[in-house]
């Protein structure tokens, strides 16, 4: 069976690259002070873009989601030996961000039924070190930001929401990304807009948005300038800019985003006509007050009710020319947990030897159990799913279904 590929990309993104190109201005920053150290024309206006459809005090672009979380657990003013929670289900960027800057990652499981970090799990997690969390708004829904929030104010953390899978997404009627201290989505190829690689960041904190920025373009070439500021720990910075190429597309992208959620959402919506009878399978719960956008289609295997295991169900798709999705990595059982490291034990503080402890199996049962037993899913943002395809797809694992079931 072949699916069409997604694309987005048309002649508006065309022309405006042309444009670029004609132009002959491709980048126009300098590490240093006076008006060329944010950017461009066109990285100038798509941050104004940005910070209007989000309704946001502050944006800025870069030229990654992996270096928009540098930028921001950078900006919080993190210091060695600070423990930052964040879920199991993210990308990896989540935690090497933290890493970064010397931190320390604790992981709280997940929500059964959102698959995001589960507030009560965050709670039984702090301790005196605490200082953040990063919350993960996974597949395409938000996080339950108001018990977040909640919590964050109780005992006076920062929270980072990483809205990389969800953008556009809505929760009490806000966009998500927009609820904590620093937000930002991705722009790499496979997520509902894109630029080819970059990344968002959005807040309302003044000092947040300038730290980010100092950040993002050498910010040791312009600190002098402000010196006598006693919170600019981070005087250094790098080159995470976003050039006026990918900025020109993410303007063009950005005003398709609507018209592509609403095809995810559409595409959603005939997947559950299509599974919501099938004894023994979970389709997407949406959380009261929030709009789902739909990254992929997660969906869980209750294997009490099913003969079969998710991994044969996926090897009888595969042979039918069918791509389902049945693993998504538990990050704290990733080998850099485990093995001795270069570092010695004084100086980096995820060397310490009790972090076998800290990141054994069995602190996050139920993404553990996910990963291995339940969890399958659809990529809803590489493949143009007709209805002739959906309808194919179910009939498929209908068969397979009741083949197999009890």
């Amino acid at each position: 069976m072949i699916f069409k590929k997604r694309n987005f990309i048309d002649n508006k993104e065309i022309f405006a690259v042309k444009k670029v190109l004609q132009s002959g201005i491709l980048s126009k920053y300098l590490g240093e002070p006076g008006k060329l150290f944010n950017g461009g024309p066109k990285v100038k206006l798509f941050e104004k873009k940005i910070q209007k459809y989000f309704k946001v005090n502050h944006a800025l672009v870069v030229n990654s989601w992996t270096s928009g979380l540098i930028c921001a657990v950078g900006a919080l003013d993190i210091e060695p030996g600070d423990e930052i929670i964040v879920p199991p289900w993210t990308m990896s960027a989540c935690i090497t961000s933290i890493l970064f800057w010397n931190a320390i990652p604790i992981f709280a499981d997940i929500e059964k039924d959102y698959y995001t970090i589960s507030p009560s799990e965050i709670e039984k997690k702090i301790t005196k070190k605490t200082k953040a969390i990063i919350s993960v708004d996974i597949f395409g829904q938000s996080a339950d930001m108001e018990k977040i929030n909640k919590i964050a104010k109780k005992y006076k953390l920062k929270v980072i929401s990483d809205t990389a899978q969800a953008i556009g997404s809505k929760y009490n009627g806000k966009f998500s990304g927009t609820l904590a201290d620093i937000g930002g989505f991705s722009l790499n190829y496979h997520k509902h807009i894109h630029t080819g690689e970059g990344g968002i960041l959005v807040t309302n904190n003044k000092k947040y948005a300038d730290k980010m920025r100092l950040i993002r373009n050498h910010g040791e070439s312009v600190i002098k300038k402000t010196a006598n500021k006693k919170d600019l720990i981070n005087s250094f910075g790098f080159n995470f800019r976003m050039g006026e190429i990918e900025a020109a597309i993410g303007i063009e992208q950005l005003k398709k985003l609507k018209k592509i959620l609403n095809k995810n959402i559409e595409t959603a919506n005939l997947f559950k006509k299509e599974f919501s009878q099938l004894k023994g399978l979970s389709i997407p719960k949406i959380r009261n007050k929030a709009t789902h956008v739909y990254y992929i289609y997660p969906m869980l295997i209750d294997q009490k009710k099913c003969k079969f295991s998710k991994y044969e169900l996926q090897n009888f798709l595969e042979k039918e020319g069918i791509y389902i999705g049945v693993d998504y990595v538990n990050l704290h059982l990733l080998p850099m947990f485990k093995h001795k490291i270069a570092y010695g034990k004084k100086n980096f503080p995820w060397s310490l030897s009790n972090r076998k402890l800290i990141y054994k199996e069995g602190i996050c049962p139920i993404a553990e159990s996910y990963k291995k037993k339940n969890f399958i899913c659809f990529s809803m943002c590489e493949y143009d799913y007709s209805k002739k395809n959906i309808k194919l797809i179910a009939k498929k694992i209908k068969e397979f279904w009741k083949k197999n079931s009890n």
